[in-house]
């Protein structure tokens, strides 16, 4: 079995990550995967990026070419927002690799719609957002228009049936009718925002989550972590981060800000509570969160990585709209509890009061409720630690998630 898997990057992002662990898993089962990006960080030798500097210097300026094209950039829209319409020189890949299957992830900026009718063999695509079944946004909020033909799209602020996004749906519903298609969906949210859309409610949806390397993301002494970081030993810490963290709306900086503000009138937490921020540099003007805080910048690390959720109390996850929550998985596999808005596909990672907390969707008041919740009573504390844990190691461990993958490719073959 041969499976060739396409992503926009190798280590950036959580589809990156999604993808990267994924072809590690794959590989560690026996099976031939590779994966091609568009843009490689890393130095895996299974991942092909562009090769020559002409390659290169296409699939950086990509975007941006379309976003001008479309009027799409940042600022004119409300999110984002790709039309997938410049050639791709994806074809020649797939031919070079001659794989059994291709594997899609986030590809929204790295392909032509058009393409995938060429490839000639079974596509499996797991849907790390929305935007292969709406007119192109990636995060539809509120909006269910993908469920008819999209237009009157809100990321487009647009009032016009026939915008770019139904020009884009349509093609879609042309493009994607005649594929050798499955669905993966990491979250049975995901799946069934997939199974109600006028693109995909005829194709074969599976849920499948996002797995993760255990003997990577583990517990470990919490005041060694703190130690090596060089954070106080006397203090609770709460840990936020994602890439973009301070400045991408759907990771919920906005309500989390409100909620740290709520906490910091309670004088105790306040004096015995810090906060960590990774992900981003620290805004300017610096916000007032009531607590002092590090800002930790991005994380590419994973060893690091682990060791800060070890150092952490609690991680909060305070995001809009999420198809899984790959933060929240790697924070609970190193014991850490989670407090997250009940939302999207979250609640298939934490069980409210049992391994974590999931307050009332997008309410700042009830998330500072959960953080204290989860800080307040120590025995709780190691209690809700432990299942954590054991959430991720029953679910989620990458050698399940392969094998579950493994298992599907040989039925679609």
């Amino acid at each position: 079995m041969k499976v060739l898997h396409l992503n926009g990057a190798d280590i950036e992002g959580g589809a990156a990550k999604a993808a990267t662990r994924l072809l590690q898993g794959l590989t560690a089962a026996g099976i031939d995967a590779r994966l091609h990006v568009q843009r490689k960080y890393g130095t895996a030798t299974q991942v092909d990026g562009p090769r020559s500097l002409f390659e290169k210097a296409m699939s950086a300026a990509r975007p941006t070419l379309e976003q001008l094209l479309f009027g799409t950039t940042s600022g004119k829209v409300n999110g984002p927002f790709s039309a997938a319409f410049l050639p791709d020189g994806l074809l020649a890949k797939v031919n070079e690799a001659t794989p059994d299957i291709v594997h899609l992830h986030w590809v929204a900026r790295m392909m032509r719609l058009e393409t995938l009718q060429r490839f000639n063999v079974p596509i499996v695509w797991t849907m790390h957002d929305s935007w292969a079944f709406t007119g192109g946004c990636y995060l539809p909020g509120n909006c269910t228009r993908y469920r008819d033909s999209c237009g009157k799209c809100p990321v487009l602020k647009s009032t016009r049936e026939d915008d770019l996004s139904n020009r884009i749906w349509r093609r879609k519903q042309k493009a994607w009718g005649r594929l050798d298609l499955t669905i993966i969906a990491p979250s049975h949210w995901m799946a069934a925002c997939a199974r109600a859309s006028s693109l995909f409610r005829n194709s074969r949806i599976e849920v499948i989550p996002n797995g993760l390397d255990l003997n990577r993301f583990k517990p470990s002494d919490q005041r060694k972590a703190r130690e090596i970081l060089s954070l106080p030993q006397d203090k609770k810490l709460i840990l936020f981060g994602a890439k973009g963290a301070t400045s991408d709306r759907n990771k919920g900086f906005h309500l989390l800000s409100e909620a740290l503000r709520q906490l910091a009138g309670d004088t105790i937490l306040n004096d015995s509570t810090e906060l960590l921020i990774f992900g981003s540099p620290e805004p300017e003007p610096p916000p007032n969160l009531g607590f002092k805080t590090h800002y930790l910048g991005w994380q590419n690390d994973e060893v690091g990585l682990a060791r800060l959720y070890a150092a952490a109390d609690v991680f909060v996850l305070p995001s809009l709209q999420e198809s899984l929550g790959y933060t929240a998985m790697e924070a609970m596999a190193c014991g850490t509890p989670c407090v997250a808005f009940n939302q999207g596909g979250v609640p298939d990672l934490i069980d409210h009061q049992q391994n974590g907390y999931l307050a009332v969707s997008y309410e700042p008041t009830d998330l500072a409720r959960g953080i204290a919740w989860v800080l307040d009573d120590s025995e709780r504390w190691s209690e809700l630690a432990e299942l954590a844990r054991n959430k991720i190691i029953n679910s989620f461990s990458i050698g399940k998630i392969a094998e579950k993958h493994i298992a599907l490719y040989s039925n679609i073959l």
